[in-house]
């Protein structure tokens, strides 16, 4: 310390601060990474070769491929997240409906007209069952 050369370990705090922003850096870009693994495979207009070919510029070279992929193909990325997730997102409704068992009047008023055409109900409790369908 003679020598007058201060580093940032000889303050604690300083030194704290330091390590935190690595921890930071480090898993921001382990987030990174998997985001772009993750689009590379989400991506359904890339052929199956130029998937290989990203991952292994994005394995073998982390820093030069993941660099390189978001300033190459970055710009789709927000398009497929948003896609994936709108798709996840009808999934889970078309889900919820058939658990549910909600169906459309017009599917109602079919399986009812089904019914009628196999001779089950009268066109009097037809009438009466659409009526209530559809009131």
């Amino acid at each position: 310390m003679s020598n007058g050369v201060y580093l940032a370990y000889d303050y604690p705090v300083l030194g704290a601060f330091w390590t935190a922003m690595w921890v930071f850096i480090w898993v921001l870009w382990l987030v990174l990474l998997f985001r772009i693994i993750a689009d590379i495979f989400r991506d359904d207009d890339m052929s199956g070769l130029a998937k290989t070919a990203w991952l292994l510029i994005v394995i073998v070279l982390p820093y030069i491929g993941v660099f390189a992929y978001v300033i190459a193909r970055g710009r789709g990325m927000g398009r497929r997240e948003h896609k994936h997730a709108k798709e996840q997102q009808n999934a889970f409704e078309t889900y919820i409906r058939e658990t549910a068992g909600n169906t459309s009047p017009a599917d109602q008023l079919a399986k009812l007209s089904e019914v009628r055409a196999r001779g089950d109900i009268s066109d009097e409790e037809f009438q009466r069952a659409k009526a209530k369908i559809l009131g």
